[in-house]
């Protein structure tokens, strides 16, 4: 996959940028605040129905604007688009070549973006929600039925938790059925994918942390054993029947898929209780390789790569295999450092420079 142009207006601090990145890797630097990770967010946007810092879409307005607008020439599978994305207070719109599109399986598959940034490496030491959410991102990035049957599993849910704190609660039998039925969609669908991560994200830790230490990713929903599809339903009927006391006391369904949470484990022990800040940092960067890779075989291209603030993220070491890595899957990179560094510039050859500062850029050459 290939950006060749993006233009945005009234996006967060930016007023009005274009850029005609590089090919390869592109370096943008400047200090902090001045609007790095926003052009990153507005990439990431393009091809995304949902933001990788916000679901708030008033926050992606410049302030004083009635909306935002970003623009991108790229290309896929062999054929161009011009995708144009409109944010307003009250939603979004979306073009590709002039169309409006209504579906986000029509955007599905058309700008591919990986996002290796702090908050990434943040989520190992945060709550249940930060990883569950993180899961669900990237299940759907690879697998476009994901979002049909989460967004039906959210709507199911919300009919329940209604029903339980009604004091009428006929049709909770129904609708509990029908939470079972969505929610052993989405915990199979996940279940699939992490399966497919976990061996990725093993090879790679043992590439980076030289093999001393072994990496896993776990999914272990509440009250499931199965990975068959019609058992888990049965499972997850037993799991609300337990917990029916609890969720009728407090109006809330109190168990289920949005309830789970994704394990990080170093040698069998939890990454957050037991890792360093290096090998929390080296976990999650094996996992967005194994992204980066799982998205390769999915589509048979390589996702654009966008690593924000690599300069408090990444040592040398970890920088370089990275590099390694992105060098051999001939990957558009994006890369947000508060310096101009040498030494990032000599292991990425052919990088285009910008600086950033007050929301502007300016094109500083390769």
């Amino acid at each position: 996959m290939r950006l060749f142009s993006l233009a945005v207006a009234d996006f967060r601090n930016v007023h009005s940028i274009h850029i005609e990145p590089g090919e390869r890797f592109n370096l943008l630097y400047g200090r902090n605040g001045q609007g790095k990770t926003n052009i990153l967010e507005s990439i990431y946007l393009l091809g995304s129905p949902r933001s990788f810092r916000t679901s708030r879409l008033p926050e992606l307005i410049r302030h004083g604007e009635r909306q935002a607008q970003i623009l991108g020439r790229v290309e896929s599978g062999g054929i161009e688009n011009s995708l144009r994305l409109v944010i307003e207070a009250a939603g979004r719109k979306v073009e590709i070549d002039g169309k409006a599109v209504y579906k986000a399986s029509e955007l599905h598959g058309k700008l591919n973006a990986v996002v290796f940034s702090p908050d990434d490496t943040g989520m190992v030491r945060m709550g249940p929600e930060s990883r569950r959410r993180y899961l669900d991102r990237v299940v759907y990035m690879g697998d476009i039925g994901y979002l049909h049957c989460w967004h039906s599993y959210q709507r199911t849910l919300k009919q329940r938790n209604h029903l339980l704190k009604c004091s009428d609660r006929s049709g909770l039998d129904i609708w509990t059925q029908k939470l079972a039925e969505a929610g052993a969609e989405v915990i199979e669908r996940r279940l699939r994918y992490v399966a497919v991560l976990d061996g990725k994200l093993r090879t790679y830790y043992a590439t980076i942390s030289g093999g001393s230490e072994t990496s896993c990713l776990r999914y272990h929903p509440e009250g499931v054993q199965s990975t068959d599809q019609g058992q888990i339903v049965e499972e997850l009927l037993e799991l609300f029947k337990r917990h029916l006391r609890s969720d009728e006391r407090y109006g809330t369904t109190t168990a289920g898929p949005h309830r789970d949470d994704l394990a990080f484990m170093l040698d069998n022990r939890p990454l957050k209780a037991f890792g360093s800040q290096g090998q929390q940092k080296s976990f999650v960067l094996a996992l967005k390789m194994a992204e980066v890779d799982n998205l390769y075989e999915v589509f048979g291209e390589a996702p654009l790569l966008l690593l924000d603030d690599m300069s408090s993220e990444l040592d040398a070491r970890r920088n370089n295999n990275l590099m390694e890595f992105l060098t051999k899957k001939e990957i558009q990179v994006f890369i947000t450092t508060t310096e101009r560094s040498p030494a990032l510039l000599e292991v990425a050859p052919h990088c285009a420079v910008f600086h950033v500062e007050d929301g502007n850029l300016t094109f500083e050459g390769n």
